[in-house]
């Protein structure tokens, strides 16, 4: 069972809607640019990015004098690729990663880790082979940090790691009649992570010392033990191949990549057929992102994502046509981000932000005008060479804000439709 293929050359409003997907947002031009291509050739293009990045990022974690303003450097940094990086798709990817295999500054307040574990969700966005992605990740010193798996030794096992290896990252819980895992999963786990921990950045003033990871011998327990039905005397790297195996990984990583790109209420017939491709390629991401992005549930559910906080800032800017900003803007943009509830390199917990109608409060939707108003009517807005049509902003040639728009200036028009419903969804 497959996806079924959008076989119908892209519309300009297909095209467009490609793009709010997978890229944050796009101008007239570059929407036009598609229309009349083949569906899966377009997606296969946009998945062929490279680890390339913009060109005068003005921000470098590394020039922080604390840790605290380290971290908010790194924000900047990946902000400013987001905006005006050569791969959007990989940013967007890296967003939705980051939401799945979740850390967090308020534990990780080291600056190599933080841009290194940035570079491993590039490099691994849309990757051919899950498990060794989620291998890289356990063995990432960013991740040992924030889940304490450095701690994990002979004896007294940390079951944090291994709990929200299957929980958070893999298998998922499951249901109360049939769970993925057990609690003695967990434990078994935790017993072969045992002795994985890493050297160098600890710390507070330690902050810009570059980390590594160390596997401990003396650490490990080098017992059997048993784990989702397999026993031996298994390693980390057993387990997390075995967690990121199991058919119910398929299943479980598959919506997140619907809740990502289709709908926040994904069709679980969708989702099985995705999942099914990942067990026919062996966790082949790029395979299941290529057939979900040119297929016809991908192209036919349209307005059903509400735009997260990051979205909405990076498609409008994107939008806009990239107008250069300053370091001091871009800042604020990500503490405006933050204020609407998504502060990135931080989720709210460590399964990451729930998204959907939780986006949605009057606070966030009156920070969501002010920051229309600023990119469209304030003194300091940029200044645009032509406003954005409404196939841009809106994904359709014939604006159903039309009526209400008409008689108002270019500025106007723009700030009124950005805060509309219709551009808050994608």
């Amino acid at each position: 069972m497959s996806l079924q293929p959008h076989t119908r050359k892209l519309t300009p409003e297909d095209a467009a809607h490609f793009l709010r997907r997978t890229a944050f947002g796009a101008t007239d031009a570059q929407i036009r640019a598609l229309v009349g291509r083949d569906a899966r050739e377009v997606a296969r293009e946009a998945l062929s990015f490279g680890m390339d990045l913009a060109p005068g990022n003005p921000f470098d974690p590394t020039q922080g004098t604390r840790p605290g303003a380290a971290a908010q450097l790194a924000r900047g940094a990946w902000l400013y690729e987001m905006l005006y990086g050569p791969h959007p798709l990989r940013e967007r990817l890296a967003l939705t990663w980051s939401n799945h295999f979740v850390i967090g500054t308020d534990k990780v307040k080291n600056a190599p880790m933080l841009t290194g574990y940035l570079a491993l969700l590039r490099r691994h966005a849309a990757t051919t082979d899950f498990a060794a992605f989620a291998l890289d990740v356990a063995r990432h010193p960013a991740m040992l940090r924030y889940l304490d798996n450095d701690q994990n030794r002979k004896g007294k096992p940390n079951e944090n790691f291994s709990r929200e290896l299957l929980e958070l990252f893999t298998t998922g819980l499951g249901t109360p009649a049939q769970p993925n895992y057990t609690e003695q999963d967990v434990h078994e786990g935790a017993r072969a992570l045992t002795g994985w921990t890493y050297e160098g950045g600890r710390g507070n003033k330690n902050f810009l010392e570059e980390p590594r990871f160390v596997s401990r011998p003396n650490l490990h327990d080098t017992g059997s033990k048993t784990y989702l039905g397999q026993s031996g005397n298994l390693s980390g790297e057993d387990i997390v191949r075995i967690a990121a195996t199991r058919p119910q990984t398929a299943a479980f990583v598959s919506r997140k990549l619907h809740r990502a790109f289709v709908a926040d209420t994904p069709d679980e017939g969708a989702v099985a057929a995705s999942a099914e491709t990942w067990r026919r390629t062996n966790g082949n991401v790029r395979a299941v992102l290529e057939e979900l992005l040119s297929s016809e549930v991908f192209y036919t559910r349209r307005a059903a994502i509400i735009r997260s906080p990051v979205e909405f800032v990076v498609g409008a800017v994107r939008t806009l046509g990239q107008p250069r900003l300053d370091a001091k803007q871009m800042l604020n943009l990500v503490q405006t981000a933050s204020k609407m509830g998504q502060l990135l390199l931080q989720p709210d917990t460590v399964k990451g932000w729930d998204g959907g109608r939780e986006w949605i409060n009057d606070s966030a939707l009156l920070t969501r005008m002010q920051l229309a108003a600023a990119l469209t009517l304030g003194a300091k807005a940029p200044t645009l060479e032509k406003p954005p049509t409404a196939l841009a902003l809106l994904g359709t040639e014939r604006s159903p804000l039309q009526a209400a728009l008409d008689g108002l200036n270019p500025k106007q028009r723009t700030y009124l439709t950005l805060i509309s419903p219709e551009f808050q969804l994608a």
